[in-house]
């Protein structure tokens, strides 16, 4: 048996961006991305825009004028909320944020024009977020996003993360789109839908986002999803996976609200 020490897990953020359908099915949507096949974590998987926190983050959480919404919050929970809007802003350039001295988001007009100048570059490592916020006179919207989920890979993964899920409605006409790079199509869809997508082999969908999805389907609205999760306790989820009967089950912790603790999760072999 192996006697190497767990590799600890690498700080991470996703956003679940919300509307409310724009048909006359009366679902709520959420914008969703396939990653790349080339990508080596969950590759050609439908997901929620996110990655990980990087050291730039940290240079933004040193100028609180460039934030809202961080009122009693440690370095650790702004890192995972700016780090959110950051790489949402990167893998589907949807931008929550204000103009400085503003109240309302960014339009969609200038959201587009922000991204056209900064998204490419931004992804690519050659500018940072700090430069789009100072030189744009941004104020990053803290305050739009309300804590949903915390998952932690199992121990004895190649790639471990600790990563935070966070709600937020979509900015007003900011219909976002998918990079290319990293993944290579985008969709809004209804969890519903989504769902099904996974059962029939459409999409291809990793366990924590199967069951954020079914929890989100609950929700008859944008606005009554935010306000069932505002102010609740948020249980960390680290899956611990079991072999039974030649399959695998995962258990995770009851009171996180995913109505059980164990999950059938496929066969092996």
């Amino acid at each position: 048996m192996s006697t190497e020490p767990a590799k600890p897990p690498r700080a991470a953020s996703t956003i679940l961006l919300l509307r409310d359908s724009v048909d006359t099915r009366g679902e709520i949507e959420v914008f969703m991305m396939v990653r790349h096949y080339e990508i080596d974590f969950n590759s050609g998987a439908l997901v929620f825009p996110g990655g990980s926190v990087d050291k730039g983050d940290q240079e933004i959480i040193a100028n609180p004028a460039l934030y809202a919404g961080g009122e009693g919050l440690g370095g650790a929970d702004l890192s995972f909320r700016i780090a959110a809007i950051r790489e949402t802003f990167e893998e589907s350039g949807i931008l929550l944020a204000r103009p400085m001295g503003s109240k309302t988001l960014v339009d969609a007009k200038r959201a587009r024009e922000i991204e056209a100048a900064n998204r490419a570059e931004l992804s690519d490592n050659k500018i940072t977020f700090l430069r789009v916020l100072t030189e744009n006179a941004l104020v990053l919207a803290l305050d739009e996003l309300v804590p949903y989920a915390h998952w932690i890979t199992p121990e004895g993964m190649p790639k471990r993360f600790d990563t935070w899920f966070f709600l937020a409605a979509a900015p007003p006409e900011q219909a976002g789109a998918h990079d290319g790079k990293e993944s290579t199509d985008s969709i809004w869809v209804s969890p519903r839908e989504a769902l099904q997508g996974g059962d029939s082999g459409r999409f291809k969908l990793p366990f924590p986002t199967t069951r954020n999805l079914i929890r989100l389907g609950k929700q008859a609205s944008v606005q009554a999803a935010l306000d069932d999760c505002r102010g609740k306790a948020v249980v960390t989820v680290m899956p611990v996976m079991t072999m039974l009967n030649g399959g695998r089950q995962l258990r995770i912790p009851l009171e996180a609200g995913y109505d059980g603790d164990v999950f059938e999760v496929g066969s092996v072999g």
